[in-house]
């Protein structure tokens, strides 16, 4: 039986925490507050994450991250990007020298515009890079706390890695594939946050499908190229970490992020929303970074932008979209017309 740390009991957090415990593991979950560990333990519940779901009996929650980390082989990291790397420096003094660690989280470090992984290797240096990994994908924490069926990708750039996570979290209704591009697995997760702004920007301002499809289309362009300038792969980007991930973001009322954006569409501030919601949205914080990789690395980001203007700069939701509308004219695939084949008849 194989004993697994969770760090972080949010709603993802502990669903993953009930995934585990339903594949046989021993399951300890760090919770932040004392009260959420209490709570947790006594009623096999987390309601301000998950309400009306039910948590596997096994899990057991501590509010004492050196006790939840120590001596364990396997390791997941499920903390807001804004956190992260102060995680891992108190999680650090207590890992097992031959631990395994995974995380998913959907963002940047905003300080340094550094993806998860690369705080990972700088803070957890003396661990071999080979032994990290990140799991991501359309995965909403309310469906899989429900067992609803869903499917992952376990990254690494070690293939053994990979593939340990993917054996830990396999269960009839969750599904994991391994892929070697840790880049793409990441960039496809925190760009579509920006992307789901969008949605539920263009769904608040009453717009129809016909926006929305075309937002999600332009973002997924979007996405390659930041992606792929970074050393991404595109099949990783039009896979479940990329495409798949967006289209449950950007579709579904689970998503905080599609959620935000509807209240900013219908005229309420920015921090109105965040104070309303209560809950991490990564999609600001991620917009805020792929604006300034994307200035960096000269990438055209037309949407995020659009969306760094309308939260930041003061720049209105409908005169956002009418600005995108109003850009020069330009070929659908400018990227590639020049490379591949695609010739006018007359």
């Amino acid at each position: 039986m194989q004993h697994v740390a969770v760090i972080g009991a949010g709603s993802f957090g502990t669903a993953l925490a009930n995934v585990l415990a339903d594949k046989g593991c021993e399951v300890d979950l760090y919770a932040r507050r004392q009260e959420q560990a209490d709570e947790i333990n006594r009623d096999h519940t987390n309601s301000r994450y998950l309400p009306d779901v039910t948590l596997h009996a096994g899990i057991r929650a501590s509010a004492d991250i050196a006790e939840v980390v120590r001596d364990k082989k396997w390791v997941l990291v499920v903390t807001p990007s804004s956190v992260f790397r102060d995680t891992l420096q108190r999680m650090r003094p207590h890992l097992d020298p031959d631990v395994r660690v995974a995380h998913a989280t959907k963002g940047f470090d905003l300080d340094t515009g550094q993806r998860m992984t690369e705080v990972m290797e700088e803070v957890l240096a003396e661990i071999d890079p080979g032994r990290f990994a990140v799991i991501s994908g359309p995965s909403h924490a309310e469906e899989v706390s429900r067992r609803i069926p869903t499917t992952v990708v376990s990254a690494s750039r070690s293939q053994r890695t990979a593939e340990g996570f993917q054996d830990l979290l396999m269960t009839p209704y969750f599904r994991v594939y391994t892929n070697p591009d840790v880049i793409g697995t990441e960039i496809g997760g925190a760009l579509k946050n920006i992307i789901a702004l969008g949605a539920g920007i263009s769904d608040g301002l009453g717009y129809g499908d016909n926006t929305k499809a075309a937002l999600m289309t332009r973002g997924i362009t979007e996405i390659v190229r930041l992606g792929v300038s970074m050393g991404a792969s595109q099949m990783t980007l039009t896979g479940l970490a990329g495409v798949g991930d967006l289209i449950a973001t950007c579709t579904s009322l689970h998503s905080r992020n599609y959620r935000a954006g509807f209240a900013l569409g219908q005229g309420k501030s920015l921090q109105e929303v965040l104070d309303q919601m209560g809950m991490v949205v990564e999609g600001v914080r991620a917009t805020k970074a792929a604006y300034k990789i994307a200035a960096e690395r000269g990438v055209e980001m037309p949407i995020t932008d659009a969306l760094y203007n309308l939260l930041f700069a003061g720049k209105s939701p409908r005169v956002a979209v009418e600005d995108l509308m109003g850009r020069r004219r330009s070929h659908e695939m400018e990227e590639v017309a020049s490379a591949v084949p695609l010739t006018w008849e007359s």
